[in-house]
């Protein structure tokens, strides 16, 4: 009751309820608006999701997270509830139709087996001598009709699977038509046809919102806008002020889409589409994403950029109580602190370069790399091993898991180079990831590929090299180049200012302020009623 209390008592800004996709740890940047926008005064509220097992609720800082359980019906495909007639139309309707008669056919076929060797072994058991000839009849036709129909379900049945997987995949010419005609007929609207799945998202978050009765709904990315929009819709209807900030972490139309099917990426750049004019102003990761914003949903102004930096370093006192230390990264791996060793920090994929990695460590003697990444035990994480393991490096590739977000810096410290070999997508050209103002505030000197935007930084700041996406040659360059001489890189460290403004405290007064203007005529003392 006293925590209560002390809440009630303590002056907000305002409510802010910000919404997020996913489990919210391991969002570093989800989690670091949430808390600082809490130190900052306003009232908030995270909400993000389970995918299994019931929800939970804790604490990051002043902020509340609340994650709500996921339930997915509407994720099943079409072709996943009825039958498909165009695809396999031979096959039999999803359910447990095929499994029954497969196992109906192979009873069959031990019924004829048993009855045939019951007139070999016990034909007075059978019956009588008129019955016996008449079963002999029956069973020269029951014989070859069972093995036929066992053959005949069999196919069904194998049909039915390759419907079903054909029908979760939907990259044929059926789901193509079907994608481009729900296009002509329905536009921006069309995705509750290609992705109805969104419909999940907002029947799980909705009501959660309208509780909260919040001031200003903040939505992370494009399944949240939708939401956010919807919740800002009927807050507005109902006569309350209610704000709505879209923060967009990527360029949807230029995303390696989730999901590999003909539905995806329409479906959900329809419904990015249909929601985005809602918002009452737009937040997005650099000026060349805000930009491709602007044009694709004619924005009337400028998105307001929030970098993905890391919290600021400070010095901390290990004698405090709740002192939590930096797990070592080269204790993690097993080497000494005289090893060279290259780190690659954040999300695993192929389109991010870390099997250029792999197949590079054979011709780096000597050389350790470290994938700090947030499942170790992930397949695509145990298959790189086990090609390392191929090569004869296994023992000089590591996987660990990831640290809290204010761990980071220093955790990465313990490396000699940072690692970026990503490759060109068009969400890879125009910004600079998270990983990048990390590395570069753990002082690391820098090896990336040659995306746009980063190349371009790195190059104007000295402080790394920039190697050909997927050329594993110029990645050993790359790598050996900066190993050779890591000072004239960690250099570019020193000039001054050049990682004041890499920062989320930097970041988060950019926020603040943009919260504050867009309700700046609230009246501070409105009941939520």
């Amino acid at each position: 009751m006293e925590t209560q209390s002390a809440d009630a008592a303590r002056p907000s800004k305002g409510r802010v309820v910000m919404l997020v996709d996913n489990k919210v740890e391991g969002d570093s940047r989800v989690q670091k608006a949430a808390e600082s926008a809490a130190a900052a005064g306003w009232d908030v509220v995270l909400l993000g999701l389970v995918r299994s097992g019931n929800g939970r609720t804790w604490k990051l800082g002043d902020a509340e997270v609340r994650l709500l359980p996921l339930k997915t019906p509407l994720a099943k495909r079409h072709a996943e509830r009825h039958r498909s007639p165009l695809r396999r139309p031979l096959a039999y309707p999803p359910g447990p139709l095929a499994a029954y008669r497969r196992q109906w056919a192979k009873a069959w076929r031990a019924d004829v087996a048993t009855r045939r060797a019951a007139l070999r072994v016990a034909p007075d058991a059978v019956g009588s001598p008129l019955f016996r000839k008449a079963e002999k009849a029956r069973l020269t036709v029951a014989g070859p009709a069972s093995k036929f129909m066992q053959k005949w379900v069999g196919f069904r049945a194998r049909q039915t699977s390759e419907a079903q997987k054909a029908g979760r995949r939907l990259r044929g010419p059926v789901d193509r038509a079907f994608t481009a005609s729900w296009k002509a007929v329905k536009g921006k609207r069309a995705w509750r046809r290609l992705e109805p799945v969104l419909w999940d998202y907002e029947l799980t978050y909705g009501k959660e919102i309208d509780a909260l009765k919040p001031d200003l709904i903040h939505a992370n990315d494009f399944r949240m806008l939708g939401v956010g929009a919807r919740a800002a819709i009927r807050a507005r209807a109902a006569g309350r002020r209610v704000k709505l900030v879209w923060d967009a972490h990527e360029f949807l139309p230029g995303v390696r889409p989730w999901e590999d099917n003909a539905h995806w990426i329409p479906g959900n750049t329809a419904h990015e589409s249909e929601f985005a004019p809602y918002a009452d102003a737009v937040v997005t990761v650099s000026e060349g994403l805000g930009d491709l914003l602007r044009e694709r949903h004619g924005l009337k102004e400028q998105p307001t950029v929030v970098l993905n930096a890391p919290d600021r370093p400070v010095e901390v006192d290990e004698q405090l109580e709740d002192f939590e230390p930096v797990p070592d990264l080269r204790v993690l791996c097993g080497i000494g602190p005289d090893v060279p060793l290259v780190v690659y920090s954040g999300s695993p994929g192929p389109q991010r370069g870390l099997g250029d990695m792999v197949e590079a460590l054979p011709k780096l003697d000597g050389v350790h790399m470290a994938f700090v990444v947030p499942s170790p035990a992930a397949g695509y994480i145990q298959g790189l091993l086990r090609r390392a393991a191929e090569l004869g490096v296994g023992d000089r590739l590591h996987a660990v898991p990831y640290v809290p977000h204010w761990q980071v810096v220093r955790f990465l410290s313990a490396a000699n180079v940072g690692c970026i070999p990503i490759h060109h997508w068009p969400n890879h050209e125009i910004a600079l990831i998270t990983k990048f103002f990390e590395y570069s505030h753990a002082r690391l000197p820098l090896v990336v590929s040659d995306v746009k935007t980063m190349s371009e930084v790195t190059r104007s700041t000295g402080q790394g090299e920039v190697c050909k996406a997927e050329d594993t040659d110029d990645l050993v360059r790359a790598i050996k180049a900066v190993l050779a001489d890591p000072e004239r890189y960690t250099a570019a460290y020193d000039k001054p200012g050049l990682l004041d403004t890499w920062t989320w405290e930097a970041q988060a007064e950019v926020l603040d302020q943009l919260y504050t203007r867009l309700l700046a005529d609230r009246d501070p003392g409105a009941a939520r009623s």
